[in-house]
């Protein structure tokens, strides 16, 4: 997807958020028809050009959906950005014969990509780590009805709505109000000493921490051979030639090897890629 990318941002203006924004919002939105004709034609033929109108078409709509993370002290063009990426995984992913338009199923992706750049970039210490916290951590602010800390009703009241703890509520809002520190202090401060920088246990030169991961690759790898030799013959080559080959074989080349259709041999890569996931898993 990275040409891809690559042809959306030829026709965008760069630089200015509004210059990008007021384009976006011209171009032309696609009919149920268009877009099912073109994401056939990406699915099936690989077709960039199609997929780069998918994207370019839908542009607005994360645009859209970016905004409305815009309270979380974070560049608003970063935002769209993330929710770009998850457009282009979403449209590398949709399967137009499902019967749902593009933007119902790219919404998954987009706010996946945008929630993770968040939670990420939030503080060194993620605020967010059980699928519960992460749910409590996007709804926290917009369920505040007034500034400042949470009355005990408050709390159990928004425990209860999003079906947590109501100890997990006054420990996320804790985290949301908490002051952050710099992470490598300047020189000249008498206290540089006590910052994050100096107090980190540097384990990257650990003589048994690098033995256990080269230990560890070098079994995976193991196990990763032996697997794929107990696939059989096309399943070998068709993995071979779409991932461990220096120039990537497209699914049309392969279909005219084995004289059958793209699809079909977009089926057997994932069927033989779930097998070597068995059978490695199987190993362990």
């Amino acid at each position: 997807m990275g040409t891809q990318l690559q042809l959306a941002q030829n026709t965008l203006p760069i630089g200015s958020l509004d210059a990008y924004i007021h384009r976006v919002f011209e171009m032309p939105m696609l009919s149920a028809q268009e877009e099912y004709d073109l994401a056939v034609s990406y699915r099936e033929k690989e077709d960039l050009r199609s997929a780069q109108k998918l994207v370019t078409s839908h542009l607005r709509f994360v645009v859209k959906v970016a905004k409305n993370y815009a309270g979380y002290g974070l560049a608003v063009a970063d935002l769209i950005q993330e929710g770009n990426v998850g457009l282009m995984k979403a449209v590398k992913r949709f399967d137009p014969t499902i019967g749902v338009r593009l933007v119902s199923f790219a919404v998954h992706w987009i706010k996946a990509e945008i929630h993770e750049f968040i939670i990420k970039n939030w503080r060194i210490v993620k605020v967010a780590t059980t699928k519960a916290q992460r749910k409590l951590f996007f709804n926290l602010r917009s369920m505040k009805k007034r500034l400042g800390w949470f009355s005990k009703d408050e709390v159990e009241d928004v425990a209860k709505i999003l079906n947590v703890k109501p100890q997990t509520v006054l420990e996320m809002e804790s985290r949301l109000h908490a002051i952050d520190n710099t992470f490598d202090a300047d020189e000249d401060d008498d206290k540089a000493y006590l910052s994050p920088s100096q107090r980190l246990e540097d384990n990257s030169q650990n003589p048994e921490m690098l033995i256990e991961e080269t230990d560890a690759y070098d079994e995976n790898t193991k196990q990763l051979k032996e697997a794929f030799e107990k696939l059989d013959a096309r399943s070998q080559t068709i993995l071979q030639s779409r991932f461990l080959s220096e120039k990537k074989t497209t699914l049309i080349e392969l279909a005219k090897t084995f004289q059958v259709s793209a699809e079909r041999i977009r089926q057997l890569e994932q069927q033989a890629i779930e097998k070597l996931k068995t059978l490695m898993a199987n190993a362990v």
